[in-house]
């Protein structure tokens, strides 16, 4: 029986649970998850209290509820936006992590979740990713960050515990594949967040099956595409109201890896409308994995969802820009998606006992 938990970071940096991370628990059971995942644990515990993250382990065992723990990114060119893992390793990053890494090992929290950049919300696109930055080439990036995933690996290893970095909206599935085969998928997995993929020109079926066999985290969440005014728009959306047909994602994953926990990310103060253009020339040179029927499928996508939406059987793309679907406790879109994830896993369970 696969257990479903929830990330409690919000795209724009609000937060489920406040500065508690003993309420995050509570909070969190109460809506009807059964694990979180602490992507920013440095900001949760930020001394690593041994005692404080020892009495918040011992809780979270007696509400049952699993733990996973995020530590930090490992792009080089981007750590300086993250000085508190430094301040932890005392003025080292490696160090910092170092430290996250013990800690993980310590209570069995052995799946960690990290990333290879931050989304610039300030920057327009496509600066808002790393991927465009103008003073670093993206490949010099990848080259950096998979140096500082060599000096990483042999703690990684001697813990026995895994990194898994997200299908973020800055690197492709083809990159990540690159970079666990130089690394090794004994400390290197994927953190699925399927509503990034089409940000990377990635069909979303066909990177979920590349990247299945090394899944062993999720960030999940639902996501439309609508032709725009400056290409194709990705926004996102609650599990089972978007593009994504989870029973094939939940085959593919759940395939791989039967009993995995799954984790849902919530949502901030926007659908986090991010531009995608495979007809400019410019952006395509971006994405050399990228081939013709990849183009094709997002276009098509798009066509389908704008003829709904005139239609009135999806929303505009002026109704996604207007506002999220949550409330004021950005809880909505969580408790939306649970019952839908909920319901595709039940789904699936009875077809695999059907005779």
């Amino acid at each position: 029986m696969n257990r479903i938990g929830v990330d409690v970071k919000f795209e724009d940096g609000r937060s489920l649970i406040g500065e508690d991370p003993f309420e995050t628990l509570s909070i969190a059971r109460d809506l009807g998850f059964e694990g979180i995942l602490l992507r920013t644990v440095d900001e949760a515990f930020p001394t690593l209290d041994s005692g404080a993250i020892r009495e918040f382990a011992a809780e979270a065992k007696a509400q049952d509820m699993f733990v996973q723990l995020g530590l930090g990114k490992v792009n080089p060119y981007m750590t300086g936006e993250l000085p508190r893992v430094r301040d932890l390793g005392r003025g080292s990053y490696l160090g910092g992590m170092e430290r996250m890494v013990g800690l993980c090992a310590e209570y069995g929290w052995t799946e960690a979740w990290t990333a290879a950049g931050a989304y610039q919300h300030n920057l327009p696109a496509p600066f808002c990713f790393e991927r465009f930055r103008t003073d670093v080439d993206w490949q010099d990036q990848l080259d950096a960050t998979a140096r500082f995933l060599r000096k990483l690996a042999p703690m990684l290893r001697e813990h026995g515990v895994r990194l898994n970095l997200e299908t973020h909206e800055e690197i492709t599935t083809f990159e990540l594949l690159r970079l666990i085969d130089e690394i090794g998928d004994d400390v290197l997995g994927v953190c699925l967040d399927p509503a990034n993929l089409m940000v990377r020109g990635e069909l979303v079926d066909d990177a979920v099956r590349r990247v299945a066999p090394y899944v062993n985290m999720t960030h999940l969440r639902d996501a439309v595409i609508l032709p725009t005014e400056d290409g194709l728009s990705r926004f996102l959306a609650p599990i089972g109201q978007g593009a994504i047909d989870w029973s094939r994602l939940l085959d593919h994953v759940l395939g791989a890896h039967p009993g995995l926990d799954l984790v849902i990310e919530g949502i901030g103060g926007s659908r986090a409308e991010m531009l995608v253009q495979p007809d400019d020339p410019r952006w395509r040179a971006m994405h050399p994995d990228m081939d013709e029927a990849d183009a094709e499928g997002l276009t098509k996508l798009a066509s389908w969802f704008h003829a709904e939406s005139l239609l009135g059987r999806a929303p505009t793309v002026a109704e996604l820009r207007a506002s999220p679907p949550v409330g004021p406790d950005y809880t909505d879109f969580l408790a939306t998606s649970l019952r839908a994830l909920k319901a595709a896993l039940d789904s699936r369970a009875t077809s695999s006992l059907a005779p």
